[in-house]
């Protein structure tokens, strides 16, 4: 089956991301989001990611002006009925996925792949909301997508080989990197990344050091391009502390339970970049 319109759910920062790689493949992308507002929000995000490359000279201004016009949005999930391959890139939260999936099911023709973007959540408890589990994959990709080269290509016990296939195919055209992962909570990389993010945070909560010095020992340190207080704060705290969660539910091991540090500055809306503060402040 070939793919020529590809479905993103969500515009926010991974939800635009993914649509801008799918039309700089030469897709044809249909964005939705629950408002018109946020699907604004999305392409100008796109256009100004698009600016930058003109202005580095790393692509023409025709160029930029096609990728915009290869890209639609709605506010209408039924409108998915028209893709030929969905990703799912809403927030980290179960119970939203799980109604996305199985209202998905029910739009979108029985050929199509419903892939997700999730960050955790095991795909074949996602897969088992609809009535086509072989075709249900996880697809995740690193913020920030036009820029990272990475992505998590995850099935579960019931993805087709098929799926699986035409799934790496579509990373390697969107110019990406595929890795592949069986379906354990956090997969390969948040099962090693946000556990020792979360012990960054245990620094700080039990005042081993400041967080410019936590990240400075990691940057200089162990040679990591960013320190774990600024990533998490890339991440979106919310998002760090969703998926701890979700490895800590997962596994029931002690060792995964998340920082209260955490999830005290999540309860008071320090949530990262996105809000402009949290380890550290942003304007």
């Amino acid at each position: 089956m070939g793919v020529e319109k590809f479905g993103v759910i969500g515009a926010g920062q991974m939800g635009n991301g993914i649509a801008q790689v799918a039309a700089a493949s030469g897709l044809k992308v249909l964005m939705s989001d629950i408002k018109q507002d946020f699907c604004d929000r999305g392409m100008a995000a796109i256009a100004k990611n698009l600016d930058r490359m003109v202005s580095k000279g790393k692509m023409e201004a025709g160029e930029k002006e096609a990728i915009l016009g290869r890209i639609e949005t709605t506010t209408d999930l039924a409108d998915m009925a028209g893709v030929d391959f969905v990703v799912e890139a809403a927030v980290e939260r179960e119970d939203l996925k799980f109604k996305i999936f199985e209202d998905l099911d029910k739009i979108c023709p029985a050929h199509v792949i419903l892939s997700t973007n999730t960050s955790s959540i095991p795909i074949g408890r996602i897969a088992a909301r609809t009535s086509r589990p072989g075709k249900i994959i996880g697809m995740h990709f690193m913020n920030p997508v036009p820029v990272m080269k990475l992505v998590e290509v995850i099935r579960s016990l019931a993805t087709s080989q098929e799926t699986f296939d035409l799934t790496w195919e579509l990373c390697e055209r969107f110019n990406k990197t595929p890795a592949e992962a069986n379906d354990f909570p956090g997969f390969i990389a948040n099962r090693i990344l946000m556990p020792m993010i979360n012990e960054a945070i245990f620094c700080l909560y039990q005042s081993v050091g400041k967080a410019e010095d936590i990240d400075t020992v990691m940057k200089l340190g162990m040679n990591h391009p960013m320190g774990p207080l600024a990533l998490a704060d890339l991440i979106g705290l919310d998002t760090c502390l969703a998926i701890m969660e979700t490895l800590y539910d997962g596994f029931k091991d002690s060792k995964y339970r998340p920082c209260p540090l955490l999830r005290k500055y999540v309860e008071v809306g320090w949530l990262g970049r996105k809000t402009g503060k949290g380890f550290y402040e942003y304007t």
